[in-house]
């Protein structure tokens, strides 16, 4: 049979799967740097200058050199292969930015929770959203220069996070290292549904 130009049209490539994926965490724990090395596109940011103003509310300790926030979010867009594309939402780290929450994981397949071993308890509120609304995600320590490194069951245990939530190390500011921790978030997250890992991951 001669297949003619439309039959040929007919065979065109599926659209890939769209998956969305909150990156969030703490106060200058690295948001903005992972959604920024791993996109393909440029980023959308919305960072302000720190200012005197603000200081009373943010807590600088441990990231005195830290001079911009995220106010509302971090945006970019990365094709792990031909059939999925992930929509990365970085969240805004302070307190009082916590009313765009909920706008933000709206839709959410899943999320990575960033933490600094220099303040670990900052991770806790985002752990503690996360847990409440049944929503999947995967602790990343970023692994800041001049940190202490602590074993992935220490950094478990010290969040009191149950066996089943994925714990690693990462570097936010590689694209190959923060490209794995957004592929162990859609694993685990498609384990949590009882959904195969289709399309199938490398």
């Amino acid at each position: 049979m001669v297949f003619g130009r439309s039959e040929r049209r007919r065979s065109a490539p599926a659209e890939p799967v769209t998956l969305k994926i909150l990156v969030a965490g703490g106060f200058g724990v690295g948001k903005t740097t992972l959604v920024g090395s791993v996109s393909e596109i440029r980023p959308l940011r919305t960072e302000e200058r720190l200012t005197e103003a603000g200081r009373p509310v943010d807590d600088l300790d441990g990231v005195e050199g830290k001079s911009t926030t995220t106010v509302a979010m971090d945006f970019g867009r990365i094709t792990v292969h031909d059939e999925l594309v992930l929509y990365l939402f970085g969240t805004p780290g302070q307190d009082r930015f916590w009313f765009l929450w909920d706008e933000l994981a709206r839709g959410a397949l899943g999320a990575v929770v960033l933490a600094d071993t220099r303040r670990l308890a900052d991770s806790f509120s985002a752990i503690d959203y996360f847990e409440r609304r049944g929503l999947p995600f995967t602790v990343a320590v970023n692994c800041f220069d001049g940190a202490d490194r602590y074993p992935v069951e220490t950094v478990r245990d010290a969040l009191n996070l149950d066996t089943g939530v994925p714990v690693m190390l990462c570097d936010a500011r590689e694209r190959e290292s923060a490209r794995d921790v957004l592929v162990a978030v859609v694993e685990h997250a498609m384990r949590r549904g009882g959904q195969q890992c289709e399309p199938a991951l490398p």
